[in-house]
């Protein structure tokens, strides 16, 4: 495995993310001694995408929800008392 000082990383790091990611990791080095390896990460197993509508029929909305608090909110902007 390829083993690169950390300058080295530095300078050329698209490139190496590039290796890494086609299955060629590698390893960073401080004076000669390893510290971290890089190496692509496997896609997760797909999570459930969570829909609207997941609670249908169990809560309701008003048919003046838009309109609610309406009379407070403009005199907040109007900053009346």
């Amino acid at each position: 495995m390829l083993t690169i000082n950390i300058h080295e990383a530095k300078t050329n790091l698209s490139r190496l993310i590039e290796k890494a990611v086609k299955g060629e990791p590698f390893i960073i080095a401080k004076a000669g001694k390893p510290l971290v390896k890089v190496t692509r990460i496997e896609p997760c197993a797909e999570t459930p995408i969570k829909r609207l509508g997941f609670m249908i029929g169990q809560i309701s909305v008003p048919d003046d929800f838009d309109r609610m608090g309406g009379q407070e909110i403009d005199r907040l902007f109007e900053g009346k008392e």
